[in-house]
């Protein structure tokens, strides 16, 4: 594309010269001159133009990159196994619990299994009818970390799968709210139309009333149950029969005479509940034209791009119908990369949202979403948001600033590997041996964008966790370093008193998947300790230090005396601790004060209330002594440890509790039962809202009294309700608290 950007300074250089030629009639030379110009610009912009149509927007607009979700157990693994075989990647079908023990391709890790998200790899790539389909993993656990945000902004359309029998039940919600908060278009596919009880009218009004969608079938089923012989499309009126073993054989007939009118009904409504968002179809609707199958093609495409309506997919994964219409379903109504609009934050201006293009005519902006470790070290899965990125050349990581030289770069193609040269905007490929973390942004180095925010909160809380035996420890610490490299929400550190090893996260949910995944993937059974909240401790008045440190023993001694105060800081304060040195004149020599600084801030780790440490806080040096033979950095250092010690209970230092805006979304007859409980655990309800049929109640809930919420909530709402906690702020504790902690620090410590 360089060749049509050279092109672009010609136009310019030629309309100013024929502008101000215009004027006065040119010389013939001129004339002759600029005719030439224009002849060989025109016939070169003609070439770039011919060039420019083919090379991407064929590939771009056959290409979708979407993300199948469900409720636990609605089939949602049956149905990827079938797009697998259809689409020719993998040669034979093997059942979730098939009697072959094999299992289905993408049950590879139990606890995938057991949460419902199974597709074993991220981007999991198969092509059909000429469209090359990316399946993209979407965690279906952790409602609140950085992962599911990061899936769910790789996807450009998604499926929901329902049970024809559960119908939409609480993870379909769940799943379908977080849809809508990435403002994710959708299909969404009725299946297990073979078994008893099977109602596929009953789900589609149940996801109107509970999902609020806007949706209607564009397929009637042909019998069900036992009865289920095939489909009828109510776009194209055909109807759709399945034979063959694995029911790869699909026959075209037209619709059965005895089911012309159920038919005649469900098109029209079909085409009256799209013509309600979409103008076009409404014109040719409300004056009573025949509407052709490629019109309404078209009306439902772009109501299913614009998110305004879901068309509605029927069939059995197990008894394989119905699947190669979803697949063309994907092609005809969800949309390609361009069709999306995607936005980065400039690092350069505080984060501002810039919209890209979502060609591969930008500069490269490159989202690494998934990593795994692969045989042959990192593999790290990218999607490429615009621009284009080759083999061997050099990439910049943004978070971190480092320049990387791209080493290899694959397509995953079935189990092998597929190298290729370049990748464009819209396409998920993956690079070997780029040290990076998940969610980092590449770009080519030109801009500085980051597709997720670099901000990341703090944890807020932890749990003492180690191996039970001794020789797991290697695998122990290659599982939390491969973490923490994944979530950067995820932390790691020792407790230098009792020197276990504290992880740290989000919450409760956030740690507990962590450490069952600690025993699942790398075999290492863990103890966990119990959970504990991050407190901090700060002072609330000024109070002054004059402290001599002096120790004479055989040889040279220690002195140092430090003289000042510590107080809070100012509210809003950028700095969590400051240190001010006012000494007029050389009291203490100036190069001991850095030692000063030090010992201060090392006090300041571990408050004397509960060693926490301690927050808000400004220390301010005024006066001081020193001994020409005696002082040494060390002497002040012990100094200022001291003074800190000694002042700080006149401070009147308070505990600081992390204190979380917990957001709660249960069914209206909860409410009361819900709010109650907040209030039972010292919660300060800020406000109560109306979603539908849900009430979604807003709280700050100190963390200290949210253990356990998941739990309790469930039972009080027959596991309807749903909660997300983020830290907001770290308040103080009121008194009763507070005693009651010190005590508890003082009586866990050991005897001095």
């Amino acid at each position: 594309m360089a060749g049509f950007r050279r092109t672009s300074a010609p136009r310019l250089l030629y309309t100013f010269c024929s502008s101000s030629i215009s004027r006065s009639s040119p010389s013939p030379a001129t004339a002759l001159l600029l005719g030439n110009f224009h002849l060989r610009y025109s016939s070169n912009a003609a070439r770039v133009k011919e060039d420019k149509e083919p090379w991407w927007k064929g590939s771009m607009e056959k290409l979708r990159n979407i993300g199948i979700s469900a409720h636990i157990d609605s089939g949602k693994t049956t149905l990827t196994e079938r797009i697998l075989y259809y689409t020719g990647r993998i040669h034979e079908i093997h059942e979730v619990r098939g009697k072959d023990g094999v299992g289905a391709k993408m049950d590879s890790m139990d606890l995938e299994r057991e949460k419902g998200i199974t597709i074993q790899s991220a981007a999991t790539y198969c092509t059909w009818n000429g469209y090359q389909i990316n399946i993209i993993d979407t965690p279906g656990h952790v409602d609140f970390t950085i992962e599911v945000e990061r899936a769910l902004r790789v996807l450009d359309g998604a499926i929901l799968v329902f049970c024809s029998v559960g119908g939409v039940q609480s993870q379909s919600i769940t799943v379908d709210r977080q849809m809508r908060r990435y403002e994710v278009p959708r299909l969404a596919f009725i299946n297990k139309l073979d078994r008893m009880g099977a109602d596929p009218w009953k789900v589609l009004n149940q996801a109107r009333s509970k999902l609020r969608h806007h949706s209607a079938a564009v397929q009637v089923p042909i019998g069900l149950e036992e009865e289920f012989k095939g489909l009828i499309d109510l776009v194209q009126l055909k109807a759709y029969y399945f034979h063959g073993s694995n029911g790869e054989k699909v026959t075209t007939e037209e619709v059965p005479a005895d089911m012309e009118a159920l038919v005649t009904e469900k098109r029209r409504e079909l085409i009256e509940m799209v013509s309600e968002v979409d103008d076009k179809l409404a014109e040719a609707f409300l004056s009573d034209e025949p509407i052709s199958p490629a019109d309404l093609e078209a009306a439902v495409r772009r109501a299913t791009v614009a998110r305004k309506f879901i068309p509605v997919f029927m069939g059995s994964a197990f008894k394989n119908k119905g699947v190669q219409p979803l697949l063309n379903g994907v092609l005809s109504y969800l949309p390609c990369p361009t069709e999306v609009s995607n936005y980065a934050l400039d690092q350069m201006k505080n984060e501002e949202k810039i919209m890209l293009n979502g060609t591969p005519d930008g500069r490269l902006v490159a989202l690494a979403f998934k990593l795994e470790e692969g045989r042959f070290g990192q593999l790290t899965y990218l999607r490429i948001y615009e621009g284009v990125i080759k083999k061997g050349e050099f990439i910049v990581n943004v978070n971190t600033g480092k320049k990387i030289k791209v080493p290899r770069l694959v397509r995953l193609h079935s189990d092998e590997m597929e190298d290729i040269q370049s990748a464009h905007a819209g396409q998920i490929v993956a690079v070997f041996g780029v040290d990076c973390a998940s969610g980092d942004t590449f770009t080519d180095g030109s801009v500085k964008y980051t597709m997720t925010s670099m901000n990341v909160p703090e944890p807020v809380m932890s749990l003492a966790v180690q191996p039970v035996s001794k020789d797991s420890g290697g695998q122990f610490s290659k599982a939390l370093n491969r973490f923490q490299k994944e979530d950067p929400t995820f932390r790691v550190g020792l407790d230098p008193e009792s020197g276990q090893t504290i992880i740290s996260g989000m919450g409760e949910l956030h740690l507990d998947i962590y450490v069952e995944r600690i025993r699942r993937e790398y075999k290492v059974d863990a103890t966990v300790g119990k959970p504990r909240v991050n407190f901090r401790e700060t002072v609330t008045q000024r109070a002054e230090f004059d402290y001599l440190h002096k120790k004479q023993t055989g040889g040279q001694g220690q002195y140092g005396r430090v003289c000042g105060y510590i107080e809070p800081l100012p509210q809003g304060s950028s700095t969590k601790f400051e240190f001010e040195n006012i000494i007029v004149g050389q009291a203490i020599p100036s190069n001991f004060i850095p030692a000063i600084e030090k010992g201060f801030r090392e006090a300041a780790n571990s408050g004397s209330l509960i060693g926490h440490p301690v927050e808000n806080l400004r220390v301010v040096l005024t006066d001081g002594a020193s001994h020409a033979v005696d002082s040494s950095e060390l002497a002040f250092k012990l100094a200022a440890i001291y003074a800190f010690r000694q002042c700080y209970t006149a401070a009147r230092p308070v505990i600081l509790e992390p204190v979380m805006l917990v957001e709660v979304k249960v069914p209206t007859e909860f409410q009361g039962t819900v709010g109650g409980d907040i209030n039972k655990r010292k919660g300060v309800i800020v406000g109560n809202d109306q979603d539908g049929d849900d009430s979604v109640i807003t709280a700050n809930v100190p963390l200290n009294n949210m253990f356990g919420y998941s739990t309790s909530l469930r039972s009080m709402t027959q596991g309807k309700g749903e909660f997300t906690m983020e830290y907001k702020e770290h308040l103080p504790v009121s008194n009763d608290v507070q005693m009651q902690l010190v005590s508890n620090y003082k009586g866990s410590r050991p005897v001095e």
